[in-house]
């Protein structure tokens, strides 16, 4: 799937859980509109009185995650960027939002503030299929970071991993292999492993 794509399906979704960190360092969530959404970037907006907004102005960086009905996971991380013009950017997302005007009659629509994500990587995580199927994606301008477990050299072909995965996502060979698409990222194999040939690549 595109980064495009899922930024639509965000859309869809439109109610999505929005992370941040405050300024004591503590993690805060809650659940924020995505109100537009282009082929690399999604726009929401908060008012200047609430905490979201303070903690978007001192760490602008932000978590997101969505699930559709068909239990398709959309997530995202990156960093908030207000945006200039702002009136102009509070007008569209009302034309695209109309609901809003109930929320925000009239001029009070001005004490939102606009943003665009400036997205450093994307992950769908579909867990309605058997196997699972994931992928991670990242905008055009950034490399793909590895996440989940790699097996190694070491390995000396025993199938301990093979046979204990949830997913039967691990291959034989010199060394085994695993379907990175299909894992899980549950540990299993790598808690298991007889000879430490199985090495976590990154925080999943």
């Amino acid at each position: 799937m595109e980064t495009k794509n899922c930024l639509q399906e965000l859309r869809k979704i439109k109610d999505a859980a929005f992370a941040t960190v405050d300024k004591e360092g503590n993690p805060q969530v809650r659940i924020i509109d995505v109100m537009m959404a282009d082929e690399e970037t999604i726009y929401f907006c908060t008012a200047r009185g609430k905490d979201f907004y303070q903690q978007l102005s001192c760490d602008s960086r932000v978590a997101i995650t969505g699930l559709n009905k068909d239990f398709q996971m959309f997530r995202l991380r990156g960093r908030a960027r207000r945006l200039t013009e702002e009136k102009m950017w509070i007008d569209r997302i009302f034309e695209n939002n109309p609901a809003m005007n109930t929320v925000y009659p009239n001029e009070s629509r001005y004490i939102l503030v606009p943003f665009a994500i400036e997205i450093e990587e994307m992950e769908f995580f579909d867990l309605g299929t058997h196997p699972i199927h994931r992928e991670v994606l990242s905008p055009s301008h950034r490399e793909t970071i590895p996440h989940g477990f790699h097996i190694n050299d070491s390995c000396i072909g025993c199938g301990r991993c093979k046979k204990l995965c949830p997913q039967q996502c691990i291959s034989a060979g010199s060394p085994f292999s695993i379907r990175q698409e299909h894992c899980l990222h549950c540990g299993l194999c790598f808690e298991n492993c007889p000879v430490k040939a199985i090495q976590k690549r990154s925080d999943s």
